[in-house]
C-alpha cells in the first residue's frame, strides 16, 4: 500500500496528500481487495469445477461454455441499472446488497442436476452481482485523485491475480481432498466455499465503507478538504454528465470497444486455462490447480509494476496497447505449442503478464471523460458492453473445441483480437484519453 507522491504538489502539501492518500488505501483497500478477490473466485471457480462437474453431470463442452457464459448475461442484462442504483442509494448499502445476494446465490449451485439447472444459476449469480466490479471502480473515484488511480485500481485487480494464485491450487486441493464426503462431490464443496464466505464480506462492508469523503469520522477535516480540492482540481475540466451525456462523449464507444476485445482475451485465459494444462500435462486436479496460479502470479507483479509505472508517465493508453501485445503473443504461442507443458506454460506466464494486467490499467482511462451520475452509469455500460467479451470467449472456444479436437484455431483468433485493440489505443483514442494525467 505504499503511495509514492506524484503530481504538482511539492514540499509538506505534497508530502501530506500522499499521507491522506496512504490512509486512505489503508482504510479501504484491504476489505475492497478481498471483496473482489471473491467476486473474482467466484467468476473462474466455474472452470476449476469443469472436469469433475461435466464428468457427473454428462455436460458437453458446448453445454459448460453455455452455462459458463450465462453469468455474463445476467450480469450484462443489470449492470447499469445496479450502478445507477449505487449512486443513489450509496456504495456501501448497496455494495453489501451484491455480496450477500450473490454469496447466496453461489452456494445454491450444489443443487443443479440438469443443464437447464446450470443455466439458470449461472444467470442469478450473474443478475446478483452485477454492479459490483463498476461500483468499485467508481467508488474508487470519489477518493483518490487522478494521479495515484494507476496503483490504487491495481491494488484492486492484484486481488484477481489472487484468485487465480490462491484460488487456483485451493481449488484443485478442495476438488481432491473433499470429494465424498459429507455425501458431496467436491465440486459443491468448492461451491460453497465461493458463496459463503461473502455473506460475512457483505456485512463488514456495512461497517467499514463509507460512501463520501465528508462521511469519513477516520479522517479530519483538513484532511479531507484537502483530498476533495485535489479530486476537484483533476475533474475541473471534465464535468457531470448523464447517461446519454457520457455515451455521447468522443471515444466512450470506442474505449467500450477495446474493453471488450481484452475481456474476451480474460476470459479466455480464465475459462480455459486450467483445461489447456489438463491437456498438455495430463495432471491430476491439485496438480492442475498449482500449475493454474503461474499466469496469475506473473499478472499480479505486473500489475503492480504497470500500475506504478503508467502513474509516473500518466501514459495510460501506451501502457494499456503494450500490455494487450504481450497478450496476443501469448495467445499465439500456447496455440503453437498447445501439447508441449514447459513452452506453454512459459506462454501462459507472458499471457498472464499482459491480459491480467491490462485491465486496471484499462480502468483509469474512463474517468478520464465522466464524472457524477455520468461516471456511475458509463463505467457500468463500458463493463456491460466488454463483458459480451464473456459470452464471446467461451462458447466459441468450446465450439472450435468440439468441432476440431483443439483450441489451437480459437487461440490464434484471440491473440490476433488482442492486437486490434492495441491498434485502436495507439492509432485511434481522441485527445481527451491521450491527455497526460501528470499534466492536470
Amino acid at each position: 500500500m505504499a503511495i509514492a507522491t506524484t503530481g504538482p504538489l511539492a514540499g509538506t502539501e505534497a508530502l501530506t496528500e500522499a499521507g491522506i492518500v496512504r490512509k486512505v488505501a489503508w482504510r479501504l483497500m484491504p476489505l475492497i481487495m478481498i471483496c473482489y478477490l471473491f467476486a473474482f473466485f467466484d467468476r473462474i471457480n466455474i472452470s476449476f469445477a469443469k472436469f469433475q462437474l461435466q464428468s457427473d453431470l454428462g455436460f458437453s463442452n458446448v453445454a459448460y461454455g453455455l452455462g459458463a457464459s450465462m453469468f455474463v448475461v445476467g450480469y450484462v442484462i443489470f449492470e447499469v441499472p445496479s450502478n445507477l442504483a449505487l449512486y443513489r442509494v450509496g456504495a456501501r448499502r448497496w455494495i453489501a446488497r451484491i455480496m450477500i445476494s450473490w454469496g447466496i446465490a453461489t452456494t445454491l449451485m450444489i443443487f443443479i442436476r440438469t443443464e437447464w439447472h446450470f443455466y439458470v444459476l449461472r444467470f442469478l449469480i450473474g443478475a446478483m452481482e452485477a454492479g459490483f466490479a463498476p461500483g468499485i471502480l467508481y467508488y474508487l473515484t470519489l477518493w483518490f485523485p487522478a494521479s495515484f488511480r494507476g496503483r490504487i485500481t491495481s491494488f484492486m485487480f492484484v486481488a484477481s491475480a489472487f484468485a487465480g494464485i490462491v484460488g487456483a491450487p485451493v481449488a484443485g486441493l478442495i476438488l481432491g481432498g473433499l470429494n465424498g464426503v459429507a455425501g458431496l462431490a467436491g465440486w459443491q464443496w468448492l461451491f460453497l466455499a465461493g458463496g459463503l464466505p461473502c455473506l460475512i464480506l457483505g456485512a463488514l462492508v456495512l461497517t467499514r465503507l463509507d460512501d463520501r469523503i465528508d462521511d469519513a469520522r477516520w479522517l479530519s477535516a483538513e484532511e479531507k478538504d484537502l483530498l476533495s480540492s485535489r479530486i476537484a482540481h483533476h475533474n475541473r475540466d471534465i464535468g457531470d454528465h448523464s447517461l446519454w451525456g457520457a455515451i455521447r462523449q468522443p471515444g466512450f464507444l470506442l474505449i467500450a470497444l477495446v474493453y471488450f476485445l481484452l475481456q474476451v482475451g480474460s476470459y479466455g485465459l480464465n475459462f480455459w486455462g486450467p483445461d489447456l494444462i489438463k491437456t498438455a500435462s495430463g495432471g491430476a486436479a491439485a496438480s492442475v490447480g498449482f500449475l493454474t496460479a503461474i499466469p496469475y502470479i506473473c499478472g499480479a507483479i505486473s500489475m503492480i509494476v504497470i500500475g506504478r509505472l503508467s502513474d509516473a508517465s500518466g501514459e495510460r493508453p501506451k501502457f494499456v496497447a503494450g500490455l494487450a501485445v504481450a497478450a496476443a503473443i501469448g495467445f499465439f504461442l500456447a496455440g503453437l505449442f498447445d501439447r508441449e507443458i514447459v513452452p506453454l506454460m512459459i506462454a501462459l506466464a507472458l499471457l498472464g503478464s499482459g491480459i491480467v494486467a491490462s485491465i486496471p490499467t484499462f480502468w483509469t482511462l474512463p474517468a478520464k471523460l465522466v464524472t457524477g451520475v455520468g461516471a456511475a452509469g458509463g463505467i457500468a455500460l463500458i463493463n456491460t458492453l466488454g463483458q459480451f467479451g464473456g459470452i464471446v470467449s467461451p462458447v466459441m472456444v468450446g465450439w472450435v473445441k468440439d468441432l476440431t479436437g483443439s483450441t489451437t484455431p480459437a487461440l490464434y483468433g484471440i491473440g490476433c483480437l488482442c492486437l486490434v485493440a492495441a491498434g485502436l489505443l495507439l492509432f485511434a483514442m481522441p485527445e481527451s484519453l491521450r491527455r497526460n494525467d501528470r499534466s492536470v
